[in-house]
Formats: C-alpha cells, structure tokens, sequence
C-alpha cells in the first residue's frame, strides 16, 4: 500500500448493488471526481438515474437507479450489467466472479438462499467472514448456481466507538488524501496533533457531573462523572464527521487503503501496553484490508440491504430515556451522535430504499456545506432527526421485514434509567399488520426476539442494580410493554405459518424454534441469530452460559414460568457432527437456505471457510 498524492483512481468504492427490484435496482459505488455514470442490464432496455453527493475535493458518493423503458425487469434469473462513466465502459472485470467480464445479480421474487450476518469489527482477530461468503459465492456461480439471492446485514457494519489506533490514523490520512470535507469545529478541547488523541479520547469526550446526578445513585456519592459515551473501548471513538465517511471507506472499499502510508501508522506514545496493542491491532488490520477486494466483489454480485445497530453510531445508542436526554442536552454529544447518524443514511440508508424516502435528505445535507467547503449541519440535524423511515420491507416471497430498533423506542416514562423497548406501540401496531395475510415471512431485528434466558437473566439482575449500561440490556423481554405487545402478536391465529427471525448483535450464533403452547394454530417460529462477520464473545465464557443455560432452563425447568415468554415453548437446537453444542461463538456469516418459503437448512459459513450446519429436527 503506498500513498497516491497526485492520481487519483477514478473509482474508490464499488460498485455495491443494493436494494433490486423489478421496476428499480440501485447500485451504489464512489468516485475521485464527478461523472456522467449510467449502468446498462445487458440485454435489457432501462434507463438510468444518478444522484451525485460530493463528500470532498476527490470523493463523491454515486447512486444510479435503474429502470425498465417497457415493462418490468425479470426476476430470480441472473443479470449482467455494465456502467458507463461519460458513455466509456468501466472495466469490471476485477468484480466479477469466475473471470468473467461482467458481475451479475438476482432481483429476488422467491427466496431460496439468503446470507444474513451481523457485527463486522475491522480489528477483532477472527477472519472476515463476508471473504469466505464472497468465495462460496463464487463457487456457487462456477457451478452454474445463482447462489445467495440477498446478503442482509443486520447491523454493526463499522464500530464507530471501538476503533484501532491504527485505523484512527488510517482515518486522517485518507481525509488528507482525498480532501473529505470537514464539519465546524466541536467545543472539545483536543489536541491539533491527532498521534496525540490515540487511546486517549475517551477522557475527551463529554460527561455528566457528579452534581448533577441523581443523589438515588452511587455515583453521586462517590463524586464520579458520567462518561454519555458508554462504550468500554471508547479510548479512539470517531467524533468528526469526516472521520464516520472515511471509516466506511477503509470498510467497504479495497482501493481506499492504496493511500494509506503503513510506514507512518506509528505510535510511540502512551505506555508498553498500548504500543504492543497498537503493533498488534495494526497487523491485523493489513489482514483485513487484504480480504476487501473479494468483500467488494461479494456486493458487486449480491443485492445488499442493511440495517443500522449501536455501534454504527455508538455503544449504548438510545439504551435509555436517560441516555437521550444527556446526549440531547449536551451539543457536541449530539453532534457526535448525529454524525453518525448521517454516515449511516449515506452509505447504508439510501440503498435500503433506492432513494425513494431517504431521499429526501438529499438537499438539505447539499445546502450544509457553506461556501469555505465545511459542514454547517444545525439545520440539517432537524430534518435527520425527524426522518422516520429507516425501516423498509421487501415483497419477495417470503416477505421480508427490516426493522429499525434503535430511533422507535419504547421509552420508560416511570424511570428514564430503565431499558425502553426497542420498538413503540406505534410500529409495534404496523409490525403486526406486516404479518398478517402472509403464510411466510422473514423478520430482520437486529437484536434476538427469542434470546438466551440464562444471560437475559443476568441482564436483568445487573438493570435491578441500576446498571443497565453495563451489559448492555437491549433484549425484547426487558421492556413489559413492548415484550407483551409482540408476543401477543405471535400469538395470534392469523399470523404466518412460519416466521423466520434473522438477528445478530451478541456475537455468538444459535438456532430456537418456537411454537405456542396453547391454542391450535400451528405456527413456528424460528429464531436465527448469526453473529458476528467478524466478531466473536470469548468461547470459555459462552461454554459455561450455554451449560448455565441448559441447566437452569431445561424443558422442564420450573423457571420458565416465571419468564415473560412462558406462553410459548422454545426449542434449543445443536449443531451436527462432533461437538454439538447450541451456542456457536465463531466468526460466521449464516446461510439460510429456504424450500417453499420454509426453512430447509441453517448454516454457518466462518471465517476460515469451514460451515457448521444446525439440526433442524425437533430435539
């Protein structure tokens, strides 16, 4: 990797197919300057429509939808297409599959194949699973198969508030190469040298005085501040909006880390702990951006949808009413918050939905860059924060339905200190008419609706002892209201024969199938939780839960009774061969295989390219 100061490759990231549909699929990608960009589906009459968003003086953000002239694109067939910059062919060779010259994609109508995962941390030590995933894919197509018709991304994309020492400085480099527009500065006092904030910002970044907690709390007493940034590993947490852009790059896109100088990504600072971690962190990251071009490739090929989760904007984000109200009532919090935010609908948002309600963010982010080339973004966070859209469906047979779990809270009116619901009566009411006249439909929460009680139970013990921050409480079953609403709905007579919910968020991947125990409609409900692409809970630790587990809330454990779910009958299923186990912590992305629109096959594709496949038979 060497530093290109001068000429710049025209395309930086891409191209990323993103949500396909019969009358629209859009393809997103970067480029180093503006272009005219059309995309061709080879053999097929469309038209194309861009949306250029300049985010520096060498970077620009492209999205071009495309649409049928006539009738409408076919579906569940391969499609071939060719972009254009100025009516000049784009060479792709170098993503597509089996050397061919073109990519080719799948606008879904019936399912059948479906890579789902979650939680993709650059510098975790565990293998990039969307590499190994891009390579079966690829097998799959060398064997005349059309492969993964969707890959679902269920959050956790980028850590905004977990990053390497390395990759903050990767950050400020590639924000220097490609002239990415600043924001107006924050009232942080941090120093100008940015070697000098390394493993150090969490002690930068704003808190609650002591005096102005709540004398109920021990906090209070023992005159310690509260950090609104929660994350244990907040010591480089992005502040910066140029710095949010710039990691999505070094995430998505191989040509990025071309003007990434590794010579200068040096720390001398801090102590003998944080230089071994730095020395450390930054070889793991040379893996990661190694496996970039077939990640790219992967998406060039698969329509990807995504989902936001904390830590795409920040650990803990909207846990509590009292969370948002001191990130609310403090401006650089906010801003921080917000940046993340807006990062997250350019490079994530808009593909979900081909621009058709995200883009109406469009022209107010336009009118934010003032006329020196930096982000004045007060008036824009109004209308970021009143967008209300970030959840989308798609009508594929089975339906698919993303929920948004994070900016639709349940809050706690009583005690803004306890866990809110992670969606409010509101969308939990539009939730329940998604379901209903739908034999089949597939459900993508990013955190688990049918978790593990053992650490659910655990959870709650430390949220009665007023820390609901400290492991991170964000399960369905911590808020009354919320958790009744959607069991009842799964209750209901009319709801699907079979529901498939897809979740990541806890690093460790199980399969439940669940079913009421009272009643006669014969629904199943299966809850598939993969996590995470590259992220993984420590294996002794999860051992010891999943024998906790078994233990405590075996079948006929009388401690199911006094769960919130005990209406429902939740079946734990292992994995085949040797060493079955139920709970899987091992880089992996999920493959669901689908027959009929239920499920036939639930695996894991890990990050060393071995699979672990569920036994799906009732245990």
């Amino acid at each position: 990797m060497t530093t290109l100061s001068v000429q710049h490759p025209l395309l930086l990231m891409g191209p990323m197919v993103r949500r396909a549909e019969k009358i629209t699929v859009c393809i997103q990608f970067a480029t180093s300057k503006q272009v005219n960009g059309r995309i061709e589906l080879m053999g097929y009459e469309c038209y194309s429509e861009q949306n250029s968003v300049r985010l520096g003086e060498h970077l620009f953000l492209q999205f071009i939808v495309i649409k049928p002239i006539n009738s409408q694109f076919p579906r569940d067939i391969l499609l071939q297409y060719q972009l254009f910059f100025d009516d000049s062919p784009v060479d792709l060779s170098a993503f597509s599959f089996n050397d061919g010259a073109l990519p080719a994609f799948v606008i879904p109508k019936r399912l059948t194949q479906i890579l789902h995962g979650s939680c993709r941390n650059a510098h975790h030590p565990a293998k990039d699973s969307l590499v190994s995933s891009s390579q079966w894919q690829a097998t799959q197509r060398s064997n005349n198969q059309q492969g993964a018709q969707l890959l679902l991304l269920s959050g956790d994309q980028v850590y905004a508030d977990d990053v390497a020492g390395p990759m903050l400085l990767a950050i400020h480099q590639l924000i220097k190469q490609l002239g990415i527009y600043k924001e107006q500065p924050l009232a942080l006092d941090l120093p100008d040298d940015i070697s000098q904030q390394l493993y150090g910002r969490h002690h930068l970044l704003p808190t609650t005085s002591w005096k102005k907690r709540s004398k109920l709390g021990i906090g209070y007493w023992l005159k310690k501040d509260e950090p609104h940034f929660s994350s244990v590993k907040a010591y480089n947490h992005l502040i910066h909006f140029e710095e949010f852009v710039a990691l999505y790059l070094l995430n998505f896109s191989s040509t990025a880390w071309q003007y990434v100088d590794l010579s200068k990504l040096n720390y001398s600072g801090g102590n003998e702990k944080s230089q071994a971690l730095f020395s450390t962190e930054k070889a793991t990251l040379i893996d990661y951006a190694k496996g970039l071009a077939e990640v790219e490739r992967l998406c060039a090929n698969v329509s990807t949808l995504m989902m936001f989760d904390d830590h795409d904007v920040t650990d803990d984000w909207n846990l509590t009413a009292g969370w948002e109200q001191a990130i609310n009532q403090n401006p650089s919090s906010k801003r921080i918050v917000n940046n993340g935010l807006a990062s997250y609908w350019l490079f994530q948002g808009m593909g979900n939905d081909a621009l058709q309600k995200t883009g109406a963010l469009l022209t107010p982010f336009t009118i934010s860059l003032a006329g020196d080339k930096q982000w004045q973004f007060k008036a824009f966070d109004k209308h970021l924060n009143n967008f209300s859209h970030w959840h989308y469906e798609l009508m594929t047979i089975p339906k698919v339905v993303v929920l948004d779990t994070r900016t639709h809270r349940w809050r706690n009116e009583q005690n803004f200190n306890e866990p809110s619901g992670l969606l409010d009566w509101e969308r939990l009411t539009e939730l329940e008419e998604s379901l209903l006249s739908h034999d089949q439909v597939i459900i993508v929460s990013p955190a688990p609706v049918f978790g593990v009680k053992s650490i659910e139970a655990i959870q709650a013990v430390f949220n009665m002892c007023g820390q609901p921050l400290m492991v991170d409480v964000e399960n369905w079953m911590a808020h009354e209201g919320s958790a009744k609403k959607l069991l009842d709905t799964f209750r209901r007579t009319d709801t699907p024969n079979e529901t498939l919910i897809l979740s990541g968020d806890v690093h460790y991947s199980f399969c439940f199938s669940v079913q009421k125990r009272f009643g006669d409609h014969p629904n199943r409900i299966w809850q598939l939780t993969a996590s995470g692409i590259k992220n993984e809970f420590p294996r002794k630790l999860i051992n010891v839960l999943d024998k906790l587990d078994s233990i405590l809330y075996g079948p006929k454990s009388p401690l199911n009774f006094f769960t919130k779910r005990w209406h429902m009958e939740v079946d734990k299923h292992q994995t085949k061969g040797k060493g079955q186990k139920y709970l899987v912590s091992d880089s992996a992305i999920s493959l669901v295989t689908l027959k009929g629109g239920n499920l036939d096959r639930y695996q894991l594709i890990h990050g060393d390219g071995h699979t672990t496949e569920f036994d799906l038979e009732e245990q």
